[in-house]
């Protein structure tokens, strides 16, 4: 569960990302995060991933204050960011092993589901390269195995599929929709409409830092909203 109260951060003392935003993420949920450019998707999940601060709300992960108890609540979390263009100098095991240790993931477990996911996402010949050789798409699925490979609860997954493969792109939605029928929580970005149309229990709608919608598209629908979600977020947006 992801729990946002009152949460307000401003840049350089002058430009306001997020003005006194709240809502919650709940277990079994997968919850669509969307907003034009600039519109404090990104750092919205930097604040639940405790990479940046607020400057006045509260955040919680799994029941655990992301400023108070920062560890607990980060060993709750796979964030995979918005770039996958980092530790490019490691190879793409010895990267995984760093993210084991740095969860504390058992070897045997980890071996396992490194195995697992390098099959999933086609990368088990690329494991032994340096990742700097990787092209976008194999850096993005690396960072999936990296997130996700100690178990966390809580996925919060910004731009996913950006650079993916229809296959590999195929493979992390149905993870997605498992993670969240086992009672854990979901919550990615996309600009990509069709996907949250299609895969997400309900969607947030950020602008210029304020939530213009947090619900289902029923809801939206029972307010006189009509048509695709793609023709419900420009009509807002543009409002």
């Amino acid at each position: 569960m992801i729990k946002l109260e009152n949460v307000t951060k401003t840049y350089n003392k002058t430009v306001r990302a997020l003005d006194d935003i709240s809502f919650e993420v709940n277990g079994g949920e997968i919850v669509g995060f969307i907003g034009p450019n600039g519109s404090g998707k990104t750092t919205t999940m930097k604040l639940i991933t405790g990479i940046i601060k607020a400057d006045v709300g509260k955040i919680t992960v799994n029941g655990f204050n992301v400023r108070k108890d920062p560890i607990r609540a980060k060993g709750c979390i796979g964030y995979i960011a918005d770039s996958p263009d980092m530790f490019l100098r490691l190879r793409g095991n010895e990267f995984l092993d760093l993210i084991g240790d740095i969860y504390h993931v058992p070897t045997a477990k980890r071996r396992s589901k490194i195995e697992e996911f390098a099959t999933r996402f086609e990368l088990t010949e690329a494991l032994s390269s340096p990742m700097m050789s990787y092209s976008h798409g194999m850096r993005q699925k690396i960072m999936v195995v990296a997130a996700l490979m100690h178990e966390p609860p809580v996925w919060i997954l910004d731009e996913p599929m950006v650079g993916l493969d229809p296959s590999s792109a195929f493979e992390l939605k149905q993870m997605m929709r498992d993670h969240a029928k086992a009672g854990n929580t979901v919550f990615f970005s996309t600009h990509v409409l069709e996907v949250a149309e299609k895969l997400c229990d309900k969607v947030i709608i950020i602008q210029k830092g304020s939530i213009l919608f947090d619900g289902k598209l029923e809801e939206l629908e029972a307010k006189g909203k009509s048509g695709s979600l793609e023709d419900i977020f420009l009509e807002l947006t543009k409002k």
